[in-house]
């Protein structure tokens, strides 16, 4: 039986955060919790499944950008959308997430 627990799915969002800080912690983090939690917590495959596809895109955005810098300066605005977007988009849908909604990254490619 799987228990409701909002607190931890807001705090697996947010963890993503921890990218500012450490560079792939708010990769690693939000997978282990997605994989211990995924049969313990109600709506944590869900919403697990959508960090992890949405971390992976990141990603992919940020390699896509590197060879851009060499055009015009372009990655460099790639960079900064990659930054706002994975600053933002985590504390909205831990908000989501608090009030039991369901998890939207745009730009998500969906892999796992």
């Amino acid at each position: 039986m799987q228990a409701e627990n909002r607190q931890l799915l807001v705090i697996t969002h947010l963890t993503q955060l921890l990218d500012l800080v450490t560079g792939c912690g708010g990769f690693i983090v939000p997978l282990v919790l997605w994989l211990t939690q995924k049969d313990k917590v109600m709506n944590m495959d869900e919403h697990g499944k959508a960090i992890i596809n949405f971390q992976i895109s990141l990603f992919i955005y940020i390699l896509i950008s590197i060879p851009l810098i060499l055009l015009f300066g372009l990655g460099l605005l790639g960079f900064l959308a990659v930054g706002i977007i994975g600053f933002v988009f985590p504390i909205i849908n831990a908000v989501r997430a608090n009030n039991g909604e369901t998890p939207y990254y745009p730009l998500s490619f969906k892999f796992v």
